[in-house]
């Protein structure tokens, strides 16, 4: 006979896999651009998208996908550049020691224009590898992944992933987890992209499934909520919204098995 236990962990599971599907919103590919390496995420800004790489970047014409621009690290002091985001004319990169223990992070910062690196600001040792970071209403907000597989953390596993809030100085003011069902997607990975859009919620994305996880702050308590499931194009890894886009959402994604980048939109 199963046990109440056994029972009421069934019943959680479908009711997570439930809360994750119930709401499902898919987008509708506009464009695609196949490239020679697109393995991390992408940035983006008015007239051009950028592909991260673990050692490198590369700048793209958003028109054609026409490389005009890259940079390669030639110090083997960066090890696994992970998302980017544009703030004005500066690329903030989220870089982590993974899958290596213990976790220490930094922000690598590049120039737009000519992608020279301009730039450091160091996490240090920390609990979690920093994936993904946005600017947002005068605050940096970035993610700290824990994994639950042979890169976990003595002790810790996906449930430890933290949302951080920093002021423009880097002071750490709050933090958020995140909720249950989203963690049970990101199994046995952790968050691997992330932004604030226009709507005011927050878009995430795991390691693979092609889903973004749209999640919004709480009224009170210490864990983000989940509002929705969007289904998508593109699978997981880091993504970015085109800001440029005042009519619609427009989403710019990674496949990296074939190395595409793909153009889509929130219907």
């Amino acid at each position: 006979m199963r046990s109440h236990h056994s029972r009421t962990n069934a019943s959680l599971f479908l009711f997570l896999l439930f809360s994750l599907t119930s709401q499902a919103q898919k987008v509708t590919e506009i464009r695609r651009f196949q490239l020679k390496e697109v393995q991390q995420g992408v940035a983006v800004d008015q007239t051009h998208f950028y592909v991260i790489n673990n050692h490198s970047l590369t700048k793209h014409s958003k028109s054609d996908g026409k490389q005009v621009a890259a940079w390669q690290d030639t110090t083997g002091l960066l090890k696994h550049m992970n998302s980017g985001v544009v703030v004005g004319r500066k690329l903030y990169c989220t870089h982590s020691n993974y899958p290596d223990v213990p976790m220490a992070s930094s922000i690598e910062i590049f120039d737009t224009r000519t992608l020279r690196h301009i730039g450091t600001h160091s996490f240090g040792l920390f609990p979690g590898s920093v994936t993904w970071a946005d600017f947002y209403e005068g605050y940096w907000w970035v993610a700290f992944a824990n994994y639950s597989n042979k890169s976990m953390a003595e002790g810790r596993d996906n449930r430890w992933t933290t949302l951080v809030k920093f002021n423009s100085t880097w002071q750490q003011l709050e933090s958020w987890a995140f909720p249950a069902n989203v963690l049970q997607a990101f199994s046995p990975y952790s968050t691997s992209g992330g932004t604030w859009a226009p709507n005011g919620l927050i878009y995430c994305t795991g390691h693979d499934k092609p889903e973004l996880y749209v999640l919004k702050l709480p009224e009170r308590g210490h864990t983000l909520q989940y509002v929705k499931t969007i289904s998508t194009i593109s699978e997981g890894q880091a993504f970015a919204i085109d800001r440029s886009s005042k009519e619609k959402q427009v989403l710019y994604g990674i496949t990296r098995n074939d190395n595409y980048v793909i153009v889509s939109v929130v219907e």
